[in-house]
C-alpha cells in the first residue's frame, strides 16, 4: 500500500528510505521515496535476470504519475537517449531517482494544453521545487503555541518560541510539542504518560513520539497521508507547518456544532433545517453564522469564503460592529484604503479581547487559513447568539444517538486516513454519491472497482449516484458482506443504520485482508475473528500474563488489564506497569483505557477508538484494536520479536471454534434477516 500511511490496521511502520546523497533525499517526501522504491523493486523483479538498465526504463515507467501520464514511451526513450551516453549501464535506485527527476522536469516544461492531468501533475511536481512556507502563518501558529502551551510543565523551559526564527521546527523534532498541541485541540486524545519527555531523547524515543503524534493526529481528523516520522526528524518545514495548521484549525472549530453550542439553532427555522445544519462541516457552519450576523448589520453581500470575500475588510467591520458595538470606530467603514481599514478592524478585535491570528496585510491578501482562524476565534470569544429556552428545548427532541455518532466518527477518521480525493466531514452526507465509497473499496481491494461505469462528482443526475451506490453494494456482496435487502438507493437516501453497517464490514474486511497478506503461511485461508482471538490469548499466555479474553464482548476486558498484558507481550518496553491502575473503579478503568490507546498508537497502530469503547467493551472496536496490535506484531522482522514469540496459528484449537465468531455482529449491526430497518 504505497504511501497509504497505514490502512485501517497497524500504522505504516514509518521507517525512512535513505539515499546516500542528501540533495537527492531532499527532493522527495518519505512517502514518495517509499512509493518509488516499491516501483523500482517491482521493475527489477520483472526484468530479465533481475538486471535493469537505462534502456529498459522508458517502457517500464508508464505506471508512474506525471512521467507516465504526460510523456509517451517514445518521448521518454528519446529524452533518456539524449541525456545519457551508456544506455546499458546498470540502474541502481539512486540513478533511477535522478532519471525520474529529469523526466519530471522535462514533463513539467512541456505541460500546458498537452498535460492530461494537470492538477495531479501540479500536486506531484511541487515536491521537487523548494517548498515555501508562509512566514505570516508561521508567526500566527507560534503565537498560538506560546499562548496555549506557555505554562506547560515540560515545555515552558523552551517557550516562548521566536516568530522569526526556526525554533518551531527545531522543537518539533522531538515530537513532544506536537503531541501536546493535539491535546490542546482535543483534550484527552493522548495520554501524557505515553509521551517520552526527557531533555535529550534518543532516536528511538523520538521516533516513538512522532509515531504517537501521527496516529493521534489521524484519530482527531487530520490528513497525514504524505507525512512520515522522518519528515519531523529532518524538520521539513512545509510538512510540519501543514500539520500544525490542521491541528490548530480543529481546535478553533471545536465549538461549531450543536452539542457544544446549542444556540446555533438560532441560524435555522425548523427541525428539517436543524438536521441539515448538523450535517454541515464546521467551516460551513462558521460561514452561516457570519452571514447571519452580517444580515443583522444590514450588510448586503454574502460571504462564501475566508479569502477574496473578506479582503476589503467591509464584512469584518460590520461583523464586529454587530457583536461589539461598544468598541466600534465610525471611521472603520469610512476609510478608503483597505489596508487602513484592516488595521482598524484588528484594533476593534483587540478592544474586544480577541487574539490576533493575522495581520492587516493577511486580511488584504486574503490568507484563507488565517482568516478562518480569526473568524473562528471571534466566534469562540463572542458568538452573539441568544440563549432562548424555546430553541434549546427544541434541540432536546432530536434523537441522541451517542452510539451512532461515535461509530460515524471512527469510520470517518479511518476513511480520511486512507487519503481519498475528498475529505469527509459527515459519512451520512458525504458518501451518498457513492464515489468516496468506491475509492475506499479500491484502496482496500485494489482493482475491484469497475471505474468505466462509475461517475465522478460533481454529479448532477440522481440516477448516476444510484449507479455508483449499486456498484458499492454489488462489490460488498462480492466481498461476502451481510447485505440482506440492501440497495444502492438506501445509501443515496443517507440511511444511517445501513451506511454504518456497510462501513463496519468494510473496515473489518480491510484489517482481515492486511492480516491475511502478512501471514504468508495462511495458505490462502481466510483469517477469521476466531484466529485473532486465539492469537491474542496465546500471546498473553506465552508471556506469563494472567488474563484471558473469552470473546470480543467479554465484559472483563473493561479494566484494560488484558490489553496491557497483550501490548507488553508484543513489546516488553511498551508498558510502564508503575503507571497502571487495578482497573476496579470507573476512574481507574478510564485511566487504563486511555493509556492503552496511546501506547498502541505509539507502537505504530493506526486505531480510531475512544476510551469508552474499551471501558464499555464495544465489540467492534475491541476487534479492531486486537487486530491492529496483531498486525503491528506480525510486521516486525522475526528476529526483533520478543523471545518465545511464534506466529503459530494453533490451528487445531482455532478450527474447533466456530469460524464466524463475529458474524452475529455483522448481521446485528446491519439489518435483521427479514429486512426491517
Amino acid at each position: 500500500m504505497v504511501g497509504g500511511g497505514g490502512g485501517g490496521g497497524g500504522g505504516a511502520g514509518y521507517f525512512g528510505v535513505l539515499v546516500s546523497d542528501p540533495w537527492l533525499q531532499n527532493q522527495f517526501t518519505q512517502v514518495e521515496l517509499r512509493g518509488l522504491k516499491a516501483h523500482f523493486m517491482s521493475m527489477r523483479r520483472e526484468a530479465d535476470n533481475g538486471r535493469l538498465s537505462l534502456r529498459d526504463l522508458s517502457s517500464k515507467m508508464s505506471r508512474l504519475k506525471v512521467v507516465g501520464e504526460n510523456l509517451s514511451e517514445e518521448e521518454r526513450a528519446s529524452f533518456i537517449r539524449d541525456s545519457y551516453q551508456n544506455l546499458d549501464e546498470d540502474l541502481d535506485f539512486e540513478l533511477f531517482l535522478r532519471v525520474y527527476l529529469k523526466l519530471q522536469a522535462h514533463a513539467s516544461s512541456r505541460v500546458g494544453s498537452t498535460a492530461k492531468n494537470s492538477s495531479a501533475f501540479l500536486k506531484a511536481a511541487t515536491t521537487t521545487l523548494l517548498h515555501t512556507i508562509s512566514e505570516s502563518e508561521k508567526a500566527s501558529y507560534v503565537a498560538h503555541i506560546n499562548n496555549y502551551l506557555g505554562e506547560d510543565k515540560f515545555l515552558k523551559q523552551y517557550l516562548p518560541l521566536g516568530a522569526s526564527t526556526n525554533d518551531l521546527f527545531e522543537i518539533a523534532k522531538d515530537g513532544v510539542l506536537l503531541c501536546k498541541l493535539i491535546n490542546v485541540a482535543v483534550p484527552g486524545t493522548i495520554d501524557e504518560r505515553a509521551i517520552n519527555t526527557k531533555r535529550v531523547l534518543n532516536p528511538w524515543e523520538r521516533n516513538e513520539n512522532h509515531t504517537l503524534c501521527l496516529n493521534s493526529a489521524k484519530a482527531i481528523g487530520c490528513t497525514v497521508v504524505n507525512i512520515g516520522t522522518q519528515d519531523f526528524i529532518e524538520g521539513r518545514r512545509h510538512l510540519v507547518l501543514g500539520l500544525i495548521s490542521q491541528i490548530i484549525k480543529i481546535q478553533l472549530l471545536a465549538d461549531l456544532n450543536l452539542k457544544k453550542t446549542p444556540q446555533l439553532v438560532e441560524l435555522v427555522d425548523d427541525s428539517k433545517d436543524v438536521e441539515e445544519l448538523m450535517s454541515l462541516p464546521p467551516e460551513k457552519i462558521l460561514l452561516r453564522w457570519m452571514n447571519f450576523q452580517l444580515k443583522k448589520a444590514g450588510y448586503k453581500r454574502t460571504v462564501t469564503n475566508f479569502s477574496t470575500d473578506v479582503k476589503d475588510g467591509e464584512a469584518y467591520a460590520h461583523l464586529l460592529n454587530v457583536l461589539a458595538p461598544e468598541h466600534s470606530n465610525p471611521s472603520t467603514l469610512s476609510v478608503k484604503d483597505p489596508f487602513e481599514r484592516a488595521k482598524l478592524i484588528l484594533e476593534h478585535a483587540d478592544r474586544m479581547g480577541c487574539k490576533r491570528y493575522l495581520t492587516a496585510r493577511d486580511i488584504v491578501e486574503g490568507s484563507p487559513n488565517l482568516n478562518l482562524a480569526f473568524v473562528a476565534h471571534i466566534f469562540q470569544h463572542r458568538n452573539g447568539l441568544s440563549t432562548q429556552a424555546k430553541q434549546i428545548s427544541f434541540l432536546e427532541t432530536l434523537p441522541d444517538d451517542t452510539q451512532i455518532s461515535r461509530e460515524e466518527r471512527a469510520f470517518r477518521f479511518w476513511m480520511n486516513s486512507l487519503g481519498n480525493s475528498t475529505y469527509i466531514d459527515n459519512v451520512f452526507e458525504d458518501l451518498r454519491n457513492g464515489w468516496v465509497l468506491l475509492e475506499t473499496l479500491d484502496k482496500v481491494s485494489p482493482g475491484i472497482v469497475n471505474w468505466k461505469i462509475a461517475s465522478r462528482p460533481p454529479i448532477k443526475m440522481p440516477f448516476r449516484k444510484v449507479e455508483n451506490c449499486n456498484q458499492v453494494v454489488k462489490i460488498g456482496k462480492q466481498l461476502k458482506f451481510s447485505l440482506v435487502n440492501v440497495a444502492g438507493n438506501d445509501i443515496v437516501q443517507g440511511n444511517k443504520k445501513l451506511i454504518l453497517a456497510y462501513l463496519w464490514q468494510l473496515m473489518r474486511f480491510n484489517i482481515l485482508q492486511l492480516l491475511k497478506n502478512l501471514r504468508f503461511h495462511s495458505h490462502g485461508k481466510e483469517i477469521t475473528d476466531a484466529d485473532i482471538l486465539e492469537w491474542a490469548n496465546s500471546r498473553v499466555r506465552s508471556s506469563g500474563g494472567q488474563s484471558h479474553m473469552d470473546s470480543f464482548k467479554d465484559k472483563s476486558l473493561s479494566d484494560g488489564i488484558f490489553f496491557l498484558e497483550l501490548l507488553s507481550s508484543v513489546q516488553p518496553r511498551a508498558v510502564n506497569w508503575s503507571l497502571v491502575t487495578k482497573g476496579q473503579t470507573d476512574e481507574e478503568k478510564k485511566m487504563n483505557a486511555s493509556y492503552i490507546i496511546s501506547i498502541a498508537r505509539k507502537l505504530g497502530c493506526s486505531i480510531f477508538l475512544l476510551l469508552e469503547d474499551i471501558t464499555e467493551v464495544n465489540q467492534k472496536m475491541i476487534l479492531t484494536l486486537t487486530a491492529s496490535i496483531m498486525y503491528w506484531f506480525l510486521k516486525q522482522p522475526v528476529e526483533e520479536r520478543p523471545s518465545g514469540a511464534s506466529d503459530s496459528e494453533n490451528g487445531s484449537q482455532s478450527e474447533t471454534i466456530s469460524n464466524s465468531t463475529m458474524d452475529d455482529t455483522a448481521s446485528e449491526s446491519s439489518i435483521d434477516e427479514n429486512g426491517t430497518r
